[in-house]
């Protein structure tokens, strides 16, 4: 828990607005991308597809758009930053996985490992000075 807190501390001091800039068009980039997966669900499904033999595909369908579009508002907002981009990384491993699995789409390829490299990197830096998480943590 020591660890949590010391990188905490550490992005608390070294934040730059651009960052908060780049984590709030994540969290808009990922909400999109659920609102569009929620209008369009045959193209969800055809996406998942290369997996839908190995079980499970209706659940994936109902968790992907839900999971991009509450943890974008999540992330865009920094609220519970590290524990929504931890609901998105399955689904990017996964982004990553079916490009290999099924019908290469370098385009979704590029996107979804520049996206999880973001997420990654949020992941351990936190969600900055101007967020949820740092207004609720100082009103203590």
């Amino acid at each position: 828990m020591n660890t949590v807190k010391d990188l905490n501390k550490w992005a608390n001091a070294h934040t730059y607005f651009t960052l908060d800039l780049v984590r709030i068009a994540l969290g808009v980039f990922l909400f999109v991308k659920g609102v569009n997966f929620i209008t369009n669900i045959q193209y969800l499904s055809d996406l998942i597809s290369p997996i839908d033999k190995i079980g499970g595909g209706m659940f994936l369908v109902h968790y992907i758009a839900p999971a991009h579009m509450i943890g974008g508002i999540m992330i865009a907002f920094g609220l519970l930053t590290r524990w929504a981009i931890i609901a998105q990384l399955p689904i990017l491993i996964g982004a990553i996985i079916i490009n290999f699995m099924g019908e290469m789409h370098s385009q979704n390829l590029l996107l979804a490992i520049f996206i999880l490299a973001i997420c990654a990197f949020f992941l351990f830096y936190g969600s900055g000075k101007h967020s949820a998480d740092y207004y609720f943590k100082m009103q203590k």
